[in-house]
Order: C-alpha cells, then sequence, then structure tokens
C-alpha cells in the first residue's frame, strides 16, 4: 500500500476513534450528532421506576393477604394460639390431652370453617377434605422401671381422610373414635393434618385491580422426634395464586384502569426494545472499529494491540443496559399477563423487574462519570476491585475457620450458632459492630471450659476482622483514590492507543455553537480531554 494512502487511511482512523471516545456532549458539538441513546436511557428510567412502583403497590397488596390469612389460620386452627411463635415453630404442648385436643380442635373447627370464619374461605371442593396422618415406630414395648427398651426402628404411616360433608353427618363421631386416634406416644414421631382452603382478595378492588383467587395448602404438624416430653407444632401455609374461574365485576373504572396500565406497559417495552437496538449497535460498530485499529497497528508497527486497548472498545455500560433492556421486557411481558389474569408468576416477574431497575439506575453511573469530579469514584471502584477480590478471597478462609469453629464448639450453648448459616450471619454482624453485647451475654454458663473458650473465640474474632482485616480492606480503596488522583494530575498511564491518539488534534471537531442543547451543561475544560479515555 501506498504511503500516502496509509497516512489517509491513519487519518480516518484516528477521526473516527477520536468521535467514538468522545461523550454525548462533545458528539453534538462535532457532528451535531442527537444523543438519542441518553434521552432514551433517560426516559426509560422514568418509566422502568414508575412502572416498578405500581408493581410492587400491587404485589404489597398480595404479601399482606398472605401474611394476614397465615395468621387467621393460626387463630382458627391452633388450640391455645397467643400471636407469639416460638423461635421456629407456632406453640407447645407438653400432655397427652393437649395432644388429643389440639388434634380434635383442628377437625372442629375445618368442619365449621364457614360458620366462624371473618375471611372469604371455603373449601377447595366437595371432594376435598382433612387427611391426617400418623408416623410412628412399629410394635415395640418400653419399661421405665427397669430402662427396658424393645423397639423396632423402621417407621409405619397411616392416615385418614376425612371430607365435610363427613364430618357434619351423624357418622363422623364413629371415625373420630376409632383406634386410628389412640395414640401410643413413646412410638409416635408426628402427626401431620393436611387440608386446602380457597379465598378471594377483594382488597384489590379498592385499589382498582380485578381481584385474585388464593389456593391455601395448610399444614399442622404435632412433632414428637425428639420424645423430650415436648410436642412442637408447626404450621405451614403454602399459597397459590389461581386464575377465577368465573368472576363478574361490574364496574367500568376497574376495566379502564387495567387497559391504561397495560397500555402503559407496552410503552415500556418499546423504549426498552429501541434502547435494546441501539446499545447493540454500538457494541457491534465498537467491534469493527476495534478490529480496524487493530488491523492497522499491525500493519503499519508490526505488532499486536495490547489487551487493555483492546478492551477499551468494549463497553460494559452497554453490556449492562442490554442485560437490564432484556429482564424488563420479559418481566413487563409477565406483568401485562398477571394483570390481565392469565398468569400468577409473582415471584418471577419480581425478580425482573426489580434487578432490571437495579441495573437502569447503576447505568446512570456511566453518564456521572463525564463530570471529573464524579469520575474519580468510578475509576477508584475499577481500580480497587481486582485488589479487594482477592483480599477477600484471603480474608473469606478465615473467616470460614471462624465459622466452623463457632458452629461446633459454640452451637449446644449459643442460639446464634446452632447452624452453619445462623453462625456465618451472626459473625457478619459483628464484624460490622452489631449486635455485640448479646452476643456475649446469651453464652450458657454450663460448661466453664466452653465459657472461657467463647471469650477467647468472640475476642480474637472482633480484635482481627474489625482492627486488622477491616483496615486493610479500607487501605486497599484509599491507595487505589491515591492512586488515581496522582494519574489526574501527572497523566495516565499512556498505552498504544493513548499515544495513537495523543498526536491528533480536534479542530475540526471542536466549532463553538452559539445555541446548545441542556445536555451540554456538562461540557469539559479542554485540558482535561487527554486525561483519559473515558469508556
Amino acid at each position: 500500500m501506498a504511503q500516502s494512502d496509509l497516512d489517509l487511511k491513519e487519518a480516518v482512523l484516528k477521526e473516527d476513534l477520536k468521535f467514538y471516545f468522545m461523550n454525548p456532549c462533545e458528539k453534538y458539538r462535532a457532528r451535531h450528532q442527537i444523543p438519542w441513546k441518553l434521552a432514551l436511557q433517560i426516559l426509560k428510567i422514568l418509566m422502568v421506576t414508575t412502572q416498578l412502583i405500581f408493581f410492587g403497590l400491587s404485589n404489597q397488596l398480595v404479601v399482606s393477604f398472605k401474611e394476614e390469612n397465615t395468621v387467621a389460620f393460626k387463630h382458627l386452627f391452633l388450640k391455645g394460639y397467643s400471636g407469639v411463635d416460638e423461635d421456629d415453630y407456632s406453640c407447645s404442648i407438653y400432655t397427652q390431652q393437649d395432644a388429643y385436643d389440639s388434634i380434635f380442635y383442628v377437625i372442629n373447627q375445618y368442619r365449621q370453617l364457614k360458620n366462624i370464619s371473618l375471611g372469604t374461605l371455603g373449601y377447595e371442593h366437595e371432594e376435598s377434605g382433612l387427611k391426617i396422618c400418623k408416623q410412628q415406630y412399629k410394635k415395640g414395648t418400653m419399661l421405665t422401671s427397669n430402662d427396658t427398651l424393645n423397639l423396632d426402628v423402621s417407621t409405619e404411616t397411616e392416615c385418614i381422610f376425612l371430607k365435610p360433608q363427613e364430618l357434619a353427618s351423624k357418622n363422623a363421631e364413629l371415625k373420630l373414635n376409632s383406634s386410628f386416634f389412640s395414640l401410643e406416644f413413646y412410638r409416635l414421631i408426628q402427626v401431620e393434618i393436611s387440608f386446602k382452603l380457597k379465598g378471594i382478595a377483594l382488597q384489590t378492588i379498592h385499589a382498582r385491580e380485578l381481584p385474585d383467587c388464593y389456593a391455601f395448602q395448610n399444614t399442622i404438624t404435632f412433632n414428637n422426634r425428639a420424645h423430650s416430653g415436648k410436642i412442637k407444632i408447626y404450621f405451614d401455609s403454602d399459597t397459590d395464586i389461581q386464575e377465577c374461574k368465573d368472576w363478574h365485576i361490574f364496574s367500568s373504572v376497574l376495566q379502564k384502569n387495567t387497559q391504561y396500565i397495560l397500555v402503559f406497559d407496552g410503552f415500556v417495552i418499546l423504549s426498552c426494545f429501541a434502547s435494546l437496538i441501539l446499545c447493540t449497535r454500538s457494541i457491534v460498530l465498537a467491534l469493527r472499529l476495534q478490529k480496524r485499529f487493530v488491523n492497522f497497528f499491525l500493519e503499519k508497527y508490526k505488532r499486536h494491540v495490547c489487551h487493555a486497548d483492546r478492551l477499551e472498545f468494549i463497553n460494559g455500560w452497554y453490556v449492562l443496559v442490554i442485560i437490564s433492556d432484556v429482564m424488563t421486557i420479559i418481566g413487563s411481558i409477565l406483568k401485562m399477563e398477571i394483570k390481565a389474569k392469565n398468569l400468577t408468576s409473582y415471584d418471577v416477574c419480581s425478580i425482573l423487574l426489580g434487578t432490571s431497575t437495579l441495573f437502569v439506575w447503576v447505568g446512570v453511573i456511566r453518564y456521572l462519570g463525564y463530570f471529573q469530579t464524579y469520575n474519580v469514584l468510578i475509576l477508584t471502584m475499577q481500580a480497587s476491585l481486582p485488589k479487594v477480590l482477592r483480599f477477600c478471597c484471603c480474608a473469606g478462609m478465615i473467616y470460614l475457620g471462624y465459622t466452623f469453629c463457632g458452629w461446633i464448639v459454640l452451637g449446644p450453648y449459643h442460639e446464634k450458632f446452632e447452624d452453619l448459616n445462623t453462625v456465618a450471619e451472626c459473625l457478619f454482624s459483628l464484624v460490622n459492630g452489631d449486635d455485640m453485647f448479646a452476643t456475649f451475654a446469651q453464652i450458657q454458663q454450663k460448661s466453664t471450659l466452653v465459657w472461657v473458650f467463647s471469650r477467647l473465640y468472640l475476642y480474637s474474632f472482633i480484635s482481627l476482622f474489625i482492627y486488622m482485616i477491616l483496615s486493610l480492606f479500607i487501605a486497599l480503596i484509599t491507595d487505589s483514590y491515591d492512586t488515581i488522583k496522582k494519574y489526574q494530575q501527572s497523566g495516565f498511564p499512556v498505552t498504544d492507543l493513548h499515544e495513537f491518539l495523543k498526536d491528533h488534534g480536534s479542530v475540526g471537531y471542536r466549532k463553538e455553537q452559539t445555541s446548545m442543547p441542556f445536555i451540554c451543561c456538562c461540557r469539559r475544560q479542554q485540558s482535561d480531554d487527554n486525561l483519559i479515555l473515558i469508556n
């Protein structure tokens, strides 16, 4: 290739590279290119946030209905329920008579549910009913007087099914007096009572939404596995939102409100789809520009471009926006189906919309980076992230060691160390200075050796992590911040890409305009342009 052609190719490439690394304000001043992506991102932030708020308010009604029904079920079906759960279970009983009374109380309350319930509850269908199962060890004998126990440890499960119409008939007493309800407590492992109920959430009408139909799968477990003289009663309610099969709401306001929200969701999908196309196009053009630069550099200088310069062309913010747009589109489609009462996947929709909104707001940092003051924060985070991750890997090994040690030693004597997950959460709270006195005070003093060990364990952990590891963690970030500030004063390290663009003037691009849009208020000083390539 002739030298003149190579020089012309170099000049064109430099022009394109310089334009690519400009911010939206500079691109507008250079070529009057309207920053469509920036305007669209600002619009999308407003629309996605508004959509999330509407969905959150609707989801709040769902959560409230579920929680209030669970509390109502406990008061309806648990005999003597005080409204306060004991740790991980609802309540406890200590005598055989209490066990019989509690079981028959559930049966009696289920039988007269429609007469005593304040809610819109009913049986699932006529064939549904109470399923009572008892699990116990096989036949054996126990003589506590001479410490003799003859027991087959293999278990057997026996069940009985009671329909609502059977409980209302005269034959109900025969079933309730059968041998099934004669319990041998030394063999009994657990009794499980399960039943399904249906309800309709009418409170959504006040929020101008169509009502939802719910199916409640309730399970009451009398747990006697420990055979310690204490039976723990657990209540569990799994809620399913179902499509109402046949309902007629005589209100045009509800129908119109639903239609307006569906139209708004449609606009959100269109804006996200446009943003997805623009960002994908930008990434494709950037990869083409990268290929041109790599080929030219190899042709002229006979060497390959370093990996860091190649990464300059990959805009991570665009990747984040694309992921956010895809999640928003899928979440909006699910939300429209939920609003039309065709789907009930609230959890999946919440995860998609919530995560996408998080990414949208995180993406705002990119535009703050056009201001040099905010850019220091972004560059510090980028520079410190690799060192912080390596440091966390090392600190994590020590943290895991303390977690396993605390679980096995302090578990029998402290409720915060009973399982691995609780231990990890407790230690993380201690690192942040939370709940320190309670952790020290709640250790049981049944064993002097364990009590002394707990003091050494807690003091060493707090001293090591708060005074040493956290201080080093902060020092890593401070060091990165000082490095970035020094670079801004003396200049950033020059790479091949920076060197290639350094001598290229930008006279043709810097035309003073008499009128500028509001977005160009973020104009930077010309002396700042060579500090760093903002990507």
